[in-house]
């Protein structure tokens, strides 16, 4: 079943925590995203309740994350090695139709991968209970923290059984991490690879010194151009919007990720990047954290990120699993000092090189290359526009005419029958 999944030895943390989560201990893994968590936990989590019945709405298994993404990636991930040993995944997160989760949870489930939103909100209908959950995992905890959601995260806790077994993975464990960890994990065995600073050193750092921000808007669509998986990041929701529209309109197939975004877009983006159909990926922080998808060779930073565990997070979605990727800030002239401090906080040492729209060293890096021109239509509308308006007001010339015919044929008899209700 690996070996479909091209998974032939374990990574350093599986190596060292697979064994001491079979054993039963409470597990306490920091590693980068990207160091193999999700089977750290899942493999030993799906082998402890194998040979086991589950009750409707009673999982046994809990998995709780920090974005629908990543719940959506861990189920994903899970799906083949639970059906290999007869068990039930299924994941419920916001921006779902609460509904739908409710039909899942009318059939026996084993493992339950869930946002803590979603699952405070199915506990509080009467139609979810962790009473019978035997192992529970938290994945990206300093995530959930960043987030605000480790109060969430401590009252699904308390409505686990005192005895279950507790694993929690994060690429920190300082601060409200370290309170979680003390409260909620008994003697727990400690396994580490390297922190996130230390994974940037598998990938190629470049500020790329732009001018001024119409020169970098020039430069924005020649590197989407490249060939390969690139995400480039945004500090808001109207920006990624406005240029994913940009990217469109002058060829490049781009889409958007943020919080906005319904579950469906979100799902069809990540699932179209993940499978190369989609080559850009525009997105804020949500993308930064949690989004395992292999391949990605660049990281752009349109927008610096406000802080330096923000860089880490967003260049964490190259080079990952031992891969190597190229990460590149686009810094104009007023934001020099700032990405300094930001870059000397997070660790990395980037190259400062000079670029323009035509340079040399532009394509070297990233790959740029001019757009083909050729507008594309809004993701997930198949016509041109045009072609939509024309459709709408009848297609062609005559159609019009026709339609416009019809219309005052149906008024006439509109008319005629008002003028008739008015005689009688």
């Amino acid at each position: 079943m690996l070996d479909n999944q091209n998974i032939t030895e374990p990574f350093p943390i599986q190596q060292a925590a697979i064994p001491a989560v079979l054993s039963g201990r409470d597990v306490l893994g920091r590693g980068p995203t990207g160091s193999g968590k999700t089977f750290t936990f899942g493999l030993p989590m799906l082998a402890l309740l194998a040979g086991a019945p589950s009750r409707p709405g009673r999982p046994r298994g809990l998995i709780l994350a920090p974005t629908r993404e990543l719940a959506a990636q861990i189920r994903q991930r899970l799906d083949e090695p639970a059906a290999a040993v007869n068990l039930r995944v299924i994941e419920v997160v916001g921006g779902v139709n609460i509904n739908n989760h409710i039909r899942a949870l009318a059939a026996p489930v084993d493992v339950l991968v869930a946002t803590p939103g979603r699952a405070q909100d199915l506990i509080n209908q009467g139609k979810l209970s962790f009473d019978d959950v035997a192992i529970t995992a938290i994945d990206e905890a300093d995530q959930m923290a960043d987030m605000g959601f480790l109060p969430q995260v401590r009252k699904l806790l308390d409505a686990t059984p005192d005895t279950g077994q507790r694993l929690l993975f994060s690429a920190t464990l300082d601060g409200d991490v370290d309170k979680l960890v003390r409260g909620y994990l008994d003697d727990p065995v400690t396994h580490s690879t390297a922190p996130a600073a230390a994974a940037v050193d598998s990938m190629e750092h470049y500020q790329l010194l732009v001018g001024d921000r119409e020169s970098r808007n020039e430069i924005v669509p020649l590197i989407a151009a490249r060939e390969g998986k690139t995400i480039m990041f945004m500090r808001t929701k109207h920006g990624v919007d406005r240029q994913v529209k940009k990217l469109r309109r002058v060829g490049v197939n781009a889409q958007g990720i943020h919080g906005d975004k319904g579950q469906g877009a979100r799902t069809r983006a990540i699932e179209g990047f993940a499978d190369g159909s989609l080559p850009v990926l525009v997105a804020t922080d949500i993308a930064a954290r949690g989004i395992d998808i292999s391949d990605v060779s660049l990281v752009v930073h349109i927008d610096p990120p406000a802080e330096h565990k923000a860089y880490l997070h967003r260049a964490g979605r190259t080079a990952r699993a031992g891969t190597e990727g190229t990460v590149v800030t686009l810094v104009m002239d007023e934001q020099r000092k700032d990405v300094d401090t930001l870059l000397r906080k997070a660790g990395v040492d980037a190259e400062k090189v000079q670029v323009s729209a035509g340079s040399t060293e532009l394509a070297k890096i990233t790959g740029a290359r001019e757009p083909s021109g050729d507008p594309l239509p809004p993701p997930g509308q198949t016509a041109a526009p045009a072609q939509k308006r024309n459709q709408r007001s009848g297609g062609s010339r005559r159609g019009r005419q026709q339609g416009t015919a019809r219309t005052n044929s149906n008024g006439g008899r509109r008319r005629r029958r008002s003028s008739r209700r008015k005689e009688s």
